[in-house]
């Protein structure tokens, strides 16, 4: 677990999916629908750290960046990046996703050998290089 303060965890995650969908304060305010003004003076704040994120107010940010809410309150980089890509996945693929997270979960040495195999890319780079 991160020793960073929640407010500054959401507030870095804030600013990176914000900058990460080309989104000014403004235009982010905007999007959740408080208007141009008020939304940049909010989104500031929250940026800031000087106004604490309601629910209410983390469901509309998360609906306007497209992330999950998890994303915007994940303890480390890696975890919230993690939730990002699996709330990319199809709706009907999840299911399997996460079988398959349970199965790695419950057998340590089948991640490991997962994570030690060589991958089909890999393969095929290192099997032209020796053709050549």
């Amino acid at each position: 677990m991160s020793k960073q303060p929640a407010q500054s965890l959401f507030a870095e995650r804030l600013v990176q999916a914000r900058e990460l969908r080309g989104l000014s304060q403004r235009a982010l305010g905007d999007l959740m629908g408080l208007g141009k003004d008020k939304g940049s003076t909010r989104i500031n704040r929250y940026e800031r750290q000087t106004s604490s994120v309601s629910l209410e107010a983390l469901d509309e940010l998360a609906r306007a960046l497209d992330v999950p809410k998890a994303y915007l309150v994940a303890d480390t980089g890696a975890f919230a990046d993690a939730l990002l890509r699996l709330s990319q996945i199809d709706l009907e693929k999840r299911p399997e996703v996460i079988q398959l997270l349970d199965r790695l979960v419950e057998d340590p040495k089948l991640a490991a050998r997962l994570l030690s195999a060589e991958s089909p890319s890999t393969k095929a780079k290192s099997t032209s290089r020796r053709k050549a």
